[in-house]
Formats: structure tokens, C-alpha cells, sequence
């Protein structure tokens, strides 16, 4: 016996060492006790055996068979089955290496541009590919049933690329950061004295909190944040005016909408082209409006409606900032409400470039804050942070710490259409989850202040106050919400009942018995572990597809739950269900109070709605039902050859139609 054949197919010299040195390894990794007689015996009988085979070259794998069959024999059972879990995991080593060189390899070519501000350039490449090979660090370092979860499909760790680095998404104190200055580690800004600047340091403070966190950035209460800096604009364009004998009101007030109108269009212009992480992306930006405390909050919120709408400079529709425009009775919803111009400029916005989003202040999750004079607020990714078990509520300087998503389809089949087990199944997944989170809890919180510069060293986070530089961030863990998320309630109970709950009363009652379960359980965690734990119906897509294609590997084909490529989204209706708009929003309505760490229901329209159509939908939803979070879904279509002339031409007449 002279040579190996390794698993590149090269060739290296037979060594009975290299086997003994193996064996010694896998003991020594498990803590097993062998002599080393026993050892290089056992590397003799191996040496023998091939020999009897009259074989001038084995594989690696013949020699590992033989290595395990001679443990037993020298009755070492225990040693034997640890040495196939080392083998194994030292495939699984290989395997994650091939998968990264592969990953590098097509980044090298494109980034698959997962999230729409993320871009293609040298930046974007090389942060992809750091974001792969820390993935495969992390998986590597994961406890194994964790890591074994994550890749088979079980539940899903989001941004694992991030799990030792940072953390989710922040509701920036907007105003805050706006009168009192703030240092982005490069100098400090001056406190704004004209909406122009407030405006450009309102982008900026999202691209600073981007670079230090994972998720997206939300000003929570825009309109109203920036309206004091509306009212120094206007006092300074007094005195200007003064200064040269002009004292008109209207002369004033025009000059001070045309400096509104300019500071919101650099705010898009500049959501949509700040790059932050070295160049790689724009920062995932939501804004909150729509519930206007002064006349130049309504100013500033009309304003960033209609340059919204004009879109970028040949009328493209911009995707940054998400715009969550609030409804509330009494304030925008009705005619004969004081700011329901702007509710019926919202939609008409919404009917042409699918935002803003609408968030309902009547819905009585929303209300019982609001009438404490706490304003809800959302992002466009859905998150929704407010209730506290470590502090008062608010989404103020609070986030999403982390999430983890479970693969609810996966325990509706292997339940075999039996309730019980689905649900016992279903409990044990949850405090996998749960022990998941925990684990990321303990990693995170070895992170310093000094990690997170600008949210935790410029204090705008909970719980940084008190906090120095070389501290722990612990105590902002302590503020945010760590939750755990559900992929395809509609093919769960496809699987457990033959129908999903658009098709049947039966299903819809099962549906939200299922996603009570999880809100319950999540509440007795919050309280048992005092962290915020919250039910989260998470907005992943992609996550859908990746559900989909594993269990179909592992679990076979069902039709109609495996077989079409993607699971729905969290609790919504399948999209493909011919269903009543009215319908939808009523089956969809209870899990919206269930899903506390956010949740959104789409209208989905062939094309273009009108503004009528719009305002009805969202009024009749906001009447009727309970529903929070809804967004209006069409299909915005452009002509490659003749884009410029077009876009421009709409946002010509839309400029009108909205005037």
C-alpha cells in the first residue's frame, strides 16, 4: 500500500502517522480516553487490511471506513461514532469552504442585489464578500444544532453575516439630534437654524446610524420633528426682507414654501444617492407623517409627498425614503377632517408610486398609545416598536435587536394533518427560537460602546445614557425587541386542513389560533426573561423561496405547498387566491394586533389604481376593521428606450393632478 487518493484526486504517499494522528484528534475533540497502543495498533490493522486487498491506492473515504470498523473491533463503540461525527463535520468544513469560494466567485461577477440599496460596484462586491465569509465564520462557530437549524431550514438566522458585529434598525430622536448637534466621529454639527440644513442632517444621521447598524433607519415623527426648523427659516426670510423695505405675508410665505419644497427634494435626491458602508448601499430610510402639530409640519408634510412624487430628476420613481403616511378620524381620514387634504394627496401619491404606506392610528393597538400623546410609528420593512418591559414605551431611540424567522410550513407537514403534534412541534420550535436569540443576546453583548460610534456613543439609543465607551451595550439590548417570525401560515394550514384560511372559516379560526400561540408564548417570555420579545410576521421573500426549495428536498413534493417555488408571505392571503379586496383585508385585519414586532398587508392591483380607489380602500379598511399597516402593490412599467421623455411627461401632468 504506497499512496492516498485524496478528495481533489491527488496523490499523497500512504502514512500510517497521518491515521493515528487522525484517531488521536477525534478522541482528544470528544474527550475520549485511548492509548496510544491502541492507536497505532489500529493504524497497523488498517495498513494490513489494504494490503490484503492488493490495492496500490485507496481513497480517503476507504481509510476513514476502515478507521471506524477497527475502533469497533478494539471495542471502542463510542469512540467510533464520535469519529464519524468528526468526519462528518469535517466534510461539512469542506463544504462550507467550496460554497464560500463559489459565493466569492459569482460576487466577483454581480452581487445578487438581494435588497434594492444595494449596489453593484467595487464597494458593494467586497462588503458581499466579507458578508459571506463572516457567515461562514459565524455558522462555523454556531453551536452545532443551531448552525444545523439554520442551514436545513428549520428556522432562519437573519443577517448572520452581522451576528458578532452589530445590531438591527433604529427610530432615530430626530429632533433631538437636530437641536442639540451631534458628533458623526469626524466633528461635530452645529444645532440647525433653517430647514435646508435640518433637512441634510437628517440624512446624514440616517447614513451615520447605517454604518453602524444592519437594518434600516426610521425618523419617526418627521413632520413634526423638522416644523421648528420651518419656523427659524421663516424668521430669517423676515429679517432678509425687512432689510430691504419688504414686508408682504404672502411674498414671506411663498419664499418660505419654495426653501420646504427644496429641502425635501434634497432629501430624496440625497436618500437615494448618500451612500454609506464604504460605498456599498443607501441607507434603508423610512419616514413617519401625516399627523401634522403646527401648520409647518403640514407644510413640510405635503411637501415631501409632492416631491415624492415628482420623483428623481427624469421622474423615476424613488425607493428611498419608505413614507408611512398616519391615519387618524378627526385629523386626515374624513372631509371634514382639518388635514384631510394631505390623506387625499397621500393616495394619490400612493396610486402612482405605490407609497407612501398607510398606518392606522384608530387601529386599538395604535389608539391606546396615541391618546397618551405617543405616536406609533413603522418602517418599511414593517418593524414596529413601542410596548417596554425595561422602560416607558415608545419608538424613540428604540429598535429591533434581532430576529429569527420559523419555518412554519416544514411543522404543518411533518404534523401529518395532526393538530396536536403540529402544535407540540410548534412549542418546541419556538423555544429553539427562543434559545437562539439568547445565544446572539451573549455574543452581542460583548460589543463595546466605542463598536457602535454614532448610536451608542452619541447616546441616541436607550439605554447608551449612562453608558462610556469601553462599557457593554447590554443595557441597549435590554430596550429593543428581539423577535422571533413565521414564513407561510397560508401552506401551514394548507397542510394541516386541505385549505388555507382565504379558502375556509375553519383554517382562518386555526390560522389565528396558530400565530396566538406564538404571541402568548413570546408574552410569557417577556415577562419570565425581561427582554422584549415580540411576534413578528417577517417580510422575507427571499426567505420564502429558500423555505420552499429546502423542504421540497428534504420532505418531497406537495402539491400546491412544495411545488410552487415560494411560500407566502407571514400571514397574508396567497397572492394568486382570487379574493375581494374587502375580503382580504377582513381575513388579514386580526393578525396585524398579534404580529407586535411588525406586520403589513398589500392591495395588490393589476396596474395602476386611481386616487379614488386608493383613498376608499384604505378609509373602508381603516372604518371596518382593526387592520394597522397596509400598502398599495402594482406594477410600475417603463420603456427602456423612451424613459426619459415618459417619466418626465408623468411627472409633468402628476405635478398638476396633485396641485
Amino acid at each position: 500500500m504506497k499512496t492516498v487518493i485524496k478528495r481533489d484526486n491527488t496523490k499523497k504517499d500512504f502514512s500510517k502517522q497521518k491515521i493515528a494522528n487522525a484517531i488521536l484528534k477525534a478522541a482528544e475533540e470528544h474527550r475520549y480516553d485511548i492509548l496510544k497502543e491502541d492507536v497505532r495498533s489500529i493504524a497497523d490493522d488498517i495498513e494490513k487490511a489494504l494490503d490484503e486487498l492488493g490495492k496500490s491506492a485507496a481513497t480517503v473515504e476507504e481509510i476513514q471506513d476502515l478507521v471506524i470498523k477497527f475502533l469497533k473491533v478494539k471495542g471502542h463503540q463510542v469512540l467510533a461514532k464520535k469519529y464519524h461525527e468528526y468526519r462528518e463535520e469535517r466534510t461539512k468544513a469542506r463544504e462550507m469552504k467550496t460554497s464560500l469560494m463559489n459565493s466569492i466567485e459569482k460576487i466577483g461577477v454581480e452581487t445578487d442585489r438581494d435588497n434594492a440599496n444595494v449596489g453593484n460596484n467595487f464597494s458593494a462586491k467586497l462588503l458581499r464578500i466579507a458578508s459571506e465569509a463572516n457567515k461562514w465564520h459565524i455558522l462555523s462557530k454556531l453551536p452545532k444544532e443551531m448552525s444545523k437549524a439554520h442551514e436545513t431550514g428549520d428556522y432562519y438566522i437573519h443577517d448572520l453575516d452581522s451576528y458578532n458585529l452589530t445590531i438591527n434598525c433604529l427610530h432615530l430622536p430626530t429632533r433631538k439630534l437636530l437641536s442639540e448637534g451631534f458628533n458623526t466621529g469626524y466633528g461635530m454639527t452645529n444645532p440647525a437654524k433653517r430647514i435646508e440644513t435640518a433637512a441634510a442632517l437628517c440624512c446624514i444621521m440616517m447614513q451615520s446610524s447605517q454604518n453602524d447598524m444592519f437594518g434600516g433607519q426610521s425618523h419617526p415623527n418627521f413632520d413634526n420633528d423638522l416644523a421648528p426648523f420651518v419656523k427659524m427659516t421663516r424668521d430669517e426670510i423676515k429679517a432678509e426682507f425687512a432689510s430691504i423695505g419688504v414686508t408682504d405675508a404672502d411674498k414671506i410665505e411663498k419664499e418660505v414654501i419654495k426653501k420646504v419644497k427644496q429641502a425635501m427634494q434634497s432629501v430624496i435626491y440625497n436618500l437615494n444617492t448618500m451612500h454609506s458602508r464604504a460605498g456599498a448601499q443607501v441607507p434603508f430610510s423610512s419616514i413617519n407623517v401625516g399627523i401634522p402639530d403646527s401648520k409647518e409640519a403640514a407644510m413640510l408634510c405635503q411637501a415631501i409627498l409632492e416631491e415624492y412624487y415628482n420623483g428623481m430628476g427624469n421622474g423615476e420613481v424613488p425607493i428611498f425614503p419608505n413614507i408611512i403616511f398616519r391615519v387618524k378620524a378627526g385629523v386626515n381620514r374624513n372631509p371634514e377632517d382639518p388635514y384631510y387634504y394631505l390623506f387625499k394627496l397621500a393616495t394619490a401619491v400612493a396610486s402612482e408610486r405605490m407609497n407612501p404606506t398607510f398606518m392606522n392610528m384608530d387601529a386599538d393597538f395604535n389608539k391606546v398609545y396615541f391618546d397618551t400623546g405617543l405616536y406609533p410609528s413603522t418602517m418599511g420593512c414593517r418593524t414596529y416598536v413601542i410596548a417596554n418591559i425595561n422602560g416607558p414605551a415608545g419608538g424613540e431611540g428604540r429598535g429591533n435587536i434581532a430576529p429569527v424567522t420559523i419555518n412554519l410550513v416544514r411543522l404543518g407537514i411533518l404534523a401529518n394533518k395532526n393538530i396536536d403534534t403540529f402544535f407540540k412541534l410548534f412549542e418546541e420550535m419556538i423555544e429553539n427560537c427562543r434559545l437562539q436569540l439568547m445565544h446572539r443576546y451573549s455574543v452581542v453583548k460583548k460589543l463595546r460602546v466605542q463598536d457602535l460610534p454614532f448610536v451608542a456613543g452619541q447616546k441616541i439609543m436607550k439605554g447608551s445614557e449612562n453608558l462610556e465607551p469601553g462599557d457593554s451595550i447590554e443595557p441597549i439590548l435590554k430596550q429593543g425587541t428581539w423577535g422571533i417570525g413565521f414564513i407561510g401560515l397560508a401552506e401551514t394550514l394548507k397542510a394541516l386542513t386541505g385549505k388555507h384560511h382565504g379558502e375556509s372559516e375553519e383554517s382562518q379560526a386555526l390560522g389565528i389560533r396558530i400565530v396566538s400561540f406564538l404571541r402568548n408564548k413570546l408574552d410569557e417570555y417577556k415577562e419570565k426573561y425581561k427582554l422584549n420579545f415580540s411576534c413578528y410576521a417577517t417580510p422575507a421573500e427571499g426567505l420564502s423561496g429558500k423555505f420552499n426549495v429546502l423542504d421540497e428536498k428534504v420532505l418531497g413534493k406537495y402539491d400546491w405547498i412544495t411545488t410552487k417555488g415560494f411560500y407566502t408571505n407571514s400571514f397574508h392571503v396567497p397572492v394568486d387566491y382570487p379574493i375581494s379586496i374587502s375580503k382580504k383585508i377582513e381575513i388579514e385585519a386580526p393578525y396585524h394586533k398579534l404580529c407586535n414586532a411588525g406586520h403589513i398587508s398589500y392591495i395588490e392591483f393589476d396596474d395602476n389604481p386611481s386616487q379614488e380607489v386608493v383613498e376608499r380602500v384604505v378609509r373602508t379598511a381603516y372604518e371596518k376593521t382593526n387592520i394597522s399597516y397596509i400598502g398599495i402593490n402594482f406594477h410600475i412599467r417603463y420603456c427602456l428606450e423612451c424613459a426619459d421623455r415618459l417619466t418626465k411627461q408623468k411627472a409633468e401632468k402628476g405635478k398638476e393632478s396633485v396641485n
